[in-house]
């Protein structure tokens, strides 16, 4: 499976493609690196949000899950950049309960793209985090989407994360 690495202020991530589409993004570097155009277009589109250049992404995503955490995922991939969704909210809109959605969530084997890290906790609390350093990670991811994101009122187009594949 190609992967490719990159730095990033929360250090490295690494890349996975597969058919044609993004399947991962772990924490840590890749051991085997093959930078596809595909790849390649990804770590650009990375390097854009991080430089706040960019919050919205536009790949092929094809995250490996069951129906039901790719409908979570989904969900989630409709949260604008610089808001937050509570796990009851997903689960309202998917039909379902806070506690599944947050495992659904913590699955997530493509975060930032898919931002699971706008998921907080009902009130507004934090929540955890199963990335980077865990809560750390997901106070600034949210820090720099507030600092960068367009605000709601002024977008043109509904916000999107890539493109899921069936």
């Amino acid at each position: 499976m190609p992967q490719l690495s990159l730095h990033t202020p929360l250090g490295e991530v690494t890349l996975s493609e597969e058919d044609g589409a993004i399947v991962a993004l772990d924490w840590g570097r890749g051991r085997d690196q093959l930078p596809t155009p595909l790849l390649r277009a990804a770590r650009e589109q990375l390097q854009d949000y991080f430089d706040g250049r960019r919050m919205l992404f536009d790949l092929p995503l094809a995250p490996l899950g069951t129906p039901y955490q790719k409908r979570v995922w989904a969900a989630l991939a409709r949260i604008p950049a610089g808001e937050t969704r509570s796990y009851l909210d997903i689960a309202r809109e998917v039909a379902s309960v806070p506690r599944a959605v947050g495992q659904a969530n913590g699955r997530n084997p493509i975060p930032i793209i898919i931002p699971c890290h706008r998921v907080v906790a009902h009130g507004g609390a934090l929540g955890g985090y199963s990335g980077g350093d865990g809560a750390p990670t997901k106070r600034y991811l949210l820090d720099h989407e507030a600092r960068f994101a367009t605000p709601p009122v002024s977008r043109a187009a509904p916000a999107g994360q890539g493109t899921l594949l069936p």
